[in-house]
C-alpha cells in the first residue's frame, strides 16, 4: 500500500510544482506588463530622441532640406569648441545658475524651517508659496521684464528714491542683466522647493528637536545641527534639479530680451546654452550644431551631478 502511494505523492508534488511554476510565470508576465507602458512611451520620446540627436550631431545636416545629410564625424563639436559665443553661453548659464540657485535654496531651506513649526495659518503660506510655481512662466517673465524696465519699471522707480541711477536691466552690463533673470527664477523656484524641504522635515523625529531642546539650544542652534544634517540628501536632490533646470534655462532669457530674438541681449550678455542651441538649430539652420549642444549640454550636466554627489559623500564621510 505504501509503495503504490508514493508515485502518486510524487504526482501530486509535481503537478503542484508546476502549477506554482505557471502562476509564478503569469506573475512576472502581468508585472511586465503593467511597467511596459512606461518603457514604451520613454523608448518613443525618450530614448529615441536622444540616439537620434546623437545621430544628427555627427552630421551635416540643413534645416531647410533634412533628408540631406553629411557624415562629419566630430567636426560639429570641434567647430563648438572653437565657438566664442558658445564659450560665453556656457559661462552666462553657469553664473545665471550659480545667482539663482544658492539664494533660492538657502531662502526656501529658511522657509520650510519656519513653517515646520506651528503657526496661525500655516496651511495657507504652504499653498501661497506654490503659486509662483503654478504661474506660467510666460506670465511671470513678462511680469518682472515689465517691474524690470529701464524708465517705468518699478525696481527703477525704488531704487531712484535710494538715489541710484536708472539702471537699463535688459541691455546693461552682464551682471546686471543676470541678476535680473535670475531674480526671475528664485521668485519662481523658491516656494517650490521650499515645500520639497518642509516634506522632508516632516520625517525628522521630534525626539531629536526635544533633545537639543532639552541641552539648551535655540531654533537656530537646533535648524544647524539637527535639521541641515538630516536634510543632506534631499539637499543634494535639490541642487541636482537646480543644476538641470539651470542648463535647460530657455524661456525666462528669450522672454525677458523682448525683442523675439535669441542672442541674449545686446552683447550676447544673458544668452544661456538653451538660446545658443535655439539659436544654432531654428536661425542659422545648422541642426548638427544645435544636436552638438544639446549633447554637450548632457554631458556637463552629468559632469555637474557627479561633482555634485562626490563633495556630499565627502561632507558626509567628514561629518
Amino acid at each position: 500500500m505504501t509503495a503504490l502511494s508514493e508515485p502518486a505523492h510524487d504526482l501530486r508534488t509535481t503537478r503542484v510544482g508546476a502549477r506554482r511554476k505557471r502562476a509564478s510565470a503569469l506573475g512576472s508576465r502581468a508585472a511586465y506588463a503593467y511597467v511596459s507602458p512606461f518603457f514604451l512611451v520613454f523608448g518613443a520620446f525618450g530614448l529615441y530622441p536622444l540616439i537620434y540627436t546623437g545621430w544628427v550631431s555627427l552630421h551635416s545636416v540643413n534645416l531647410e532640406n533634412l533628408h540631406h545629410s553629411t557624415w562629419i564625424g566630430l567636426h560639429n563639436y570641434v567647430a563648438l569648441w572653437h565657438n566664442e559665443f558658445f564659450w560665453n553661453a556656457l559661462r552666462n548659464t553657469l553664473s545665471i545658475g550659480v545667482i539663482s540657485t544658492v539664494p533660492q535654496l538657502c531662502m526656501a531651506l529658511g522657509l520650510a524651517h519656519l513653517l515646520n513649526y506651528k503657526m496661525r495659518g500655516r496651511t495657507f503660506f504652504r499653498v501661497a508659496m506654490l503659486m509662483p510655481y503654478a504661474t506660467s512662466v510666460v506670465a511671470a517673465t513678462l511680469i518682472f521684464a515689465q517691474l524690470f524696465g529701464r524708465d517705468y519699471g518699478l525696481i527703477n522707480w525704488f531704487l531712484h528714491l535710494l538715489g541710484v541711477h536708472h539702471t537699463n536691466w535688459t541691455n546693461g552690463t552682464r551682471w546686471q542683466s543676470q541678476v535680473a533673470i535670475s531674480a526671475i527664477v528664485t521668485w519662481r523656484w523658491t516656494g517650490y522647493n521650499a515645500l520639497i524641504y518642509l516634506a522632508a522635515m516632516q520625517s525628522i523625529p521630534s525626539e531629536l528637536y526635544e533633545a537639543a531642546a532639552i541641552d539648551g539650544s535655540n531654533r537656530w542652534q537646533q535648524f544647524r545641527n539637527v535639521t541641515v544634517p538630516a536634510l543632506r540628501p534631499t539637499i543634494l536632490f535639490t541642487i541636482v534639479l537646480s543644476t538641470i533646470g539651470a542648463m535647460q534655462m530657455f524661456a525666462e532669457p528669450y522672454l525677458f530680451a523682448g525683442d523675439g530674438t535669441t542672442n541674449g541681449g545686446g552683447e550676447h550678455q544673458y544668452q544661456t546654452l538653451a538660446l545658443f542651441m535655439y539659436q544654432q538649430g531654428w536661425t542659422n539652420f545648422h541642426l548638427g550644431q544645435a544636436a552638438a549642444t544639446a549633447w554637450t549640454m548632457l554631458l556637463i550636466i552629468v559632469v555637474l551631478v557627479c561633482i555634485n554627489a562626490a563633495l556630499a559623500r565627502g561632507r558626509s564621510r567628514r561629518g
